[in-house]
């Protein structure tokens, strides 16, 4: 399947795109993340503290072991703070 992949912030600015068209085989959005590492350091960088990063699906919010059946857009960017 064909996804488009957006990142933002700080992942943004360690891997170069905000966005892209990614080909893949992954179920869940776990499995994307462990595709996308072994790409380039760049990437593996980026995703090397999941505990930093936050996704959504779709525009919805999800968890890293959430399928990626049906899913056209998988989002990934750092926890949200508000005031």
């Amino acid at each position: 399947m064909t996804l488009t992949v957006l990142y933002f912030a700080w992942l943004r600015e360690r891997i170069g795109l905000p966005r892209e068209s990614v080909e893949t085989s992954a179920a869940t959005v776990a499995d994307l993340v462990e595709e996308l590492r072994a790409r380039e350091e760049r990437y593996a960088l980026a995703f090397s503290d999941l505990k930093a990063v936050r996704v959504a699906l779709d525009q919805d919010l999800a968890e890293f072991d959430a399928p990626l059946a049906g899913v056209r857009e998988v989002a990934f960017f750092p926890p949200m703070t508000g005031g």
